[in-house]
């Protein structure tokens, strides 16, 4: 066997990261651990500590890489050309409620279980929820929404993308479609079409 074949993958402290999360979507905190990650990576775990100084830094930076991703994320998806907002409050909603990742759901609610524990998961949080209301707030508010309706409907967008992504909506409406549609136009706050 060549020396080349032989020669354990080299890592940066990405791999490890991006690892760590795809263990953290499947079996939540507890299962991120050094020694079954670097087996999974097929390296010892002196590459892990080449990079981190222990399992907490680790963690840290999954931490970091969800809260980065997440409010890059809604920056982008709420982005949009004067006179477009609730245009751009459909395509939020259309984004989150049909794209369903099961991966990212699954962070998410191991993100908020850890919060639940840690105050640096907690803090991490607030920060993006934060972001995510002002966000969407934004949105109405540049519609021509007075400041305490915009905030009502920031958190109905949120109540609503959040809640449908933990429940089968199927099961309660045949026309999930038509189901979204009304309930897009009554976020929006548009009459019922006659």
């Amino acid at each position: 066997m060549s020396r080349a074949a032989s020669a354990k993958p080299i890592l940066d402290r990405e791999a490890w990261i991006d690892a760590a999360t795809e263990t953290f979507a499947e079996e939540g905190l507890a299962g991120i651990r050094v020694e079954t990650l670097a087996k999974a990576l097929g390296v010892t775990k002196g590459s892990f500590y080449w990079h981190f100084d222990n399992r907490d830094e680790l963690l840290l930076g999954v931490l970091e890489r969800w809260k980065d991703g997440r409010m890059r994320d809604i920056v982008k998806q709420t982005e949009c050309e004067p006179g477009k907002e609730f245009e751009q409050v459909e395509h939020v909603l259309s984004v989150y409620s049909t794209t369903r990742s099961r991966k990212g759901m699954r962070i998410e609610l191991a993100v908020r279980d850890w919060a639940g524990r840690d105050p640096r998961a907690a803090a991490a949080v607030r920060e993006v929820d934060a972001m995510r209301f002002d966000c969407a707030r934004k949105l109405f508010l540049d519609a021509g929404l007075s400041k305490q309706e915009a905030s009502s409907r920031s958190i109905l967008v949120y109540a609503y993308v959040f809640g449908q992504s933990l429940m089968d909506c199927e099961r309660f409406d045949t026309d999930i479609q038509q189901a979204r549609a009304d309930i897009f136009r009554l976020i929006q706050g548009k009459p019922q079409a006659s």
